[in-house]
């Protein structure tokens, strides 16, 4: 099986296409422009991590220029697409909302445009728990409206999810979207919570808790969301059983989410150190909690997440001190 996977460099994207390389039925071609939106000597080094692996292929290029990304696609001929590339971050978008429109919606429009062209069996796309912003109940689930994203990041993933639906209707395009929820593990991105808390602990600089330590985050181990793509992505549903149009959404979470203050606590406990914590008012563009209801999913695929946050977080210290040389 051929399988192309955007966003290869990326923390998700690099765990997958280890994943995949690894099963030895998948022949895995790479995709990502290594943009300098945060170190790129950390995407190298995920990069250099898969190198060895027979089944893996790696190519530079950026999915938001249509002719060159349209000729790889028509070139390699992939059975499956997972789209993981993205430009990330909540924060970020509020001051640079520009590059979001590039990555998330041109370069989405342009991964849809290669599927229509020469359709694989499955394409599965990575959205974001983002999307549920104001009014959303808790757990969040599928069926909820998801029309209020209060950053701007989040109303990108919302665009990606309906345009992937209108391709879906029109051209019958296969299609699965994967809302995440706060993922973090080894080889995470250092502008998320997990990096940013253990360095300013171990280089005891000040620790900032928004919200004074009181939200919530359903905080998922990345091998548990490999899980859920693996499954999603290599067994969609056959023809006759597939819905019409051949559209779907899961939520990829843990289901149980941990105050900030209570993760900080963890945290500090496996890296054997305090932190200096500075209490801070809400940030804009945050949400107060986030929690997966995963029943729609486990019916689907049984994805159960099989990671305690404890277990998690003493893998991912053991990466971060010797990756960050702590």
């Amino acid at each position: 099986m051929k399988v192309l996977v955007t966003g290869a460099a990326g923390f998700i994207g690099s765990h997958l296409c280890r994943r995949l390389a690894e099963t030895r039925r998948c022949e895995v071609l790479g995709v990502d422009n290594l943009s300098d939106y945060y170190d790129v000597a950390l995407k190298r080094a995920r990069l250099a991590e898969l190198a060895p692996l027979e089944s893996f292929r790696f190519v530079q290029l950026d999915f938001a220029e249509p002719e060159k990304y349209s000729a790889l696609h028509t070139h390699y001929r992939p059975d499956y697409v997972a789209h993981l590339g993205a430009q990330a971050g909540v924060r970020h978008s509020i001051e640079h909302p520009a590059a979001y429109v590039h990555s998330n919606i041109t370069g989405f429009l342009n991964v849809l445009e290669a599927c229509r062209a020469r359709p694989p069996k499955h394409l599965v796309f990575a959205s974001s728990s983002s999307v549920y912003g104001a009014g959303a109940r808790v757990p969040f689930s599928e069926e909820q409206a998801a029309d209020r994203p209060v950053s701007f990041y989040g109303a990108t993933k919302r665009a990606n999810e309906l345009m992937a639906h209108s391709y879906a209707h029109l051209h019958g395009l296969n299609v699965t979207g994967a809302r995440f929820f706060t993922v973090y593990g080894a080889w995470g991105r250092p502008d998320m919570t997990p990096i940013i808390f253990a360095k300013a602990i171990c280089e005891r600089g000040p620790l900032k808790l928004f919200n004074e330590g009181k939200n919530l985050r359903d905080f998922t181990h990345v091998d548990d969301i490999v899980d859920g793509l693996m499954k999603l992505l290599l067994y969609p549903p056959p023809p006759e059983q597939r819905p019409t149009p051949p559209y779907r959404i899961f939520n990829l979470g843990h289901h149980r989410p941990v105050e900030m203050r209570l993760f900080v606590e963890m945290l500090e406990s496996v890296l054997g150190q305090k932190a200096r914590i500075e209490l801070l008012p809400p940030q804009p563009g945050d949400m107060v909690e986030t929690c997966a209801d995963l029943t729609r999913v486990q019916a689907a695929i049984g994805y159960a997440p099989r990671t305690p946050l404890e277990v998690g977080l003493r893998g991912f210290a053991k990466w971060f001190r010797e990756y960050y040389r702590q």
